[in-house]
Formats: structure tokens, sequence, C-alpha cells
């Protein structure tokens, strides 16, 4: 038997108290929040569930909901927020080096807000921190390759503010900062990946959701993780011994969706080789 392939995500998500969701391919495609997704995380508040967003956005968590409001999300559809931005200003206050090298947007620099560093050139840095691309629509990750061979070299600690690889936004697939650390880790240098699927950024997320359940930790067999990406929603779930709903069509969508459909084959070969199989899959979380 195959994972089961799922219309409407009530009934199962009516055995959980917990959920865990990712943002972008899950609750809007990067342009506008996505209707049914929305209605549905409302409806599992409401009848007593608490919903986490974990996104491995690199900006604070307080600049992603506003985003959220922008794209249209409804603050009905969750109760708390937590992003890869959060992390990285952890690792950033635990870190020795204080000289920063940012590879990223300039709207990104607001991680950087109240932490007791300096931006710095390339020769001056003792830590990069990597948010996003420069601009991920003309670039590509194998553009940074000389500069990221000269930080490994010196042994230059980096920060992978965004583990994703690739993200969809709208019908476009562009690459993330995790593209330039899995290059800095196959040239040999040290990362520090600030989000999904590593357990600080879950273990943020489960205290967010403490908070939400008013003091009350989750049981860990009631929690359902709901993402759209093999390499992190599912791994991240597997690593904390969660359940998960996998959504084929984000990132996932050329090769699982076919007219409109989650494809049996298509998901398969998606799956393939995972210990841990999601409890369930759908096209679109509704």
């Amino acid at each position: 038997m195959g994972v089961p392939i799922l219309d409407q995500a009530g009934k199962l998500l009516a055995r959980y108290d917990v959920v865990i969701s990712d943002v972008w391919g899950v609750v809007h495609d990067g342009v506008w929040a996505l209707p049914p997704a929305c209605a549905a995380l409302t409806a599992f508040r409401e009848r007593g569930g608490a919903v986490v967003l974990l996104s491995n956005a690199p900006a604070p968590s307080g600049q992603v909901a506003e985003l959220l409001d922008k794209k249209r999300v409804p603050r009905g559809a969750w109760d708390k927020l937590v992003t890869s931005g959060d992390v990285t200003r952890s690792l950033i206050a635990e870190s020795h080096h204080r000289k920063v090298f940012h590879i990223g947007w300039q709207s990104d620099r607001s991680v950087f807000a109240g932490a007791e560093i300096e931006l710095v050139g390339e020769e001056e840095a003792d830590l990069v921190v990597a948010t996003e691309l420069n601009d991920y629509r003309t670039e590509t990750p194998e553009q940074y390759r000389p500069l990221l061979e000269r930080f490994a070299a010196r042994g230059v600690p980096f920060i992978c503010g965004n583990p994703d690889l690739v993200v969809h936004v709208g019908h476009d697939l562009l690459p993330c900062a995790g593209s330039l650390a899995a290059i800095y880790e196959e040239l040999g240098g040290n990362v520090a990946w600030a989000g999904k699927p590593y357990r600080p950024a879950y273990d943020l997320a489960l205290e967010a959701a403490r908070t939400a359940r008013g003091g009350h930790p989750a049981d860990p067999a009631k929690v359902l993780v709901i993402g759209d990406a093999v390499r992190t929603d599912l791994a991240g779930a597997r690593l904390m011994g969660f359940d998960s709903l996998f959504i084929a069509g984000g990132i996932h969508r050329d090769e699982t969706i076919r007219d409109g459909a989650v494809d049996k084959a298509g998901l398969e070969s998606v799956l393939a080789g995972l210990v841990v199989k999601p409890v369930a899959a759908m096209g679109a979380l509704g």
C-alpha cells in the first residue's frame, strides 16, 4: 500500500493537538495566500488545536508576520510563527565572531538588528551569514563558488539563514541560501544550518506550541508536520519523531502533479527511499 492521497485534511488533522506547518508552498504560493489551506488551519484551531508556522524565511518572525498579512494569510489560521531568521539571530548571539560578511538582500539585514556585529567586506570577515542570494532571479549558486572557495580556504564559519535549496515564486523555481551552504560544505567549510530540518528550529516551534497551549507541552504523538519539501519538512518530522502530511503541489509539483491531481507513480518516486513515510499526501492543503 502506498501513501494515502487525501482530498480533505479535516479528519486527519482531528487526530492531532498541534500542527507545525510550512509556510511557502503550503499556506501561500509566494505571491498570495492559498485560501483552502488557511481555512483548514483555521478550522483546526477552532476545534482547539494549536498551529505553529515554521518557515525557513531568513527574516525575523515579526517581519514575516507582516509579510503574511500582505499576502492575505489570515491571523486566525495560526497561533505562533517561528522563522530561520529567529534561529539565525540565536546562532549569531552564540558565536564569538563579530565581523560578518552578508550574502543576501539588503532587506534581509533586519536579522542583524540589535546584534553586536559589524558588517564588513570579504577580507575582514570572520563569519559569513547567507540569507539568500543577492539576486535569486538573475544569479545561480555556482556564480558564488569562487567567493566561497576563498572563505573555505580561510576556515571562515558559515551560517545558512535559509536551509531551503529552492523555492517557488509563483511559477518560477528559484535558488535559496541552502544551495550556497551545500557548496560550502562540499568545499569542506563549516556550516551551521538555521532552520528546518534541524532540531533548533523544531525546539523553538515546540516552545511556541507550549505557549499557545497555555503552558501545556505537546505529546510528540499528537504533533503533525505539514510541508512540501522532502529534504526539510519530512526530514525534520522524522528527526523529531512526528507524523507528517506531504503537500505534493509545492516544490515537488513538477514530479508529482499530473493534470491537476497527485500522480501516484510520481509521488512514490519522490518518497522512495524514505525510512519513514508521511501518513498521507495531498495536492494542496484543504
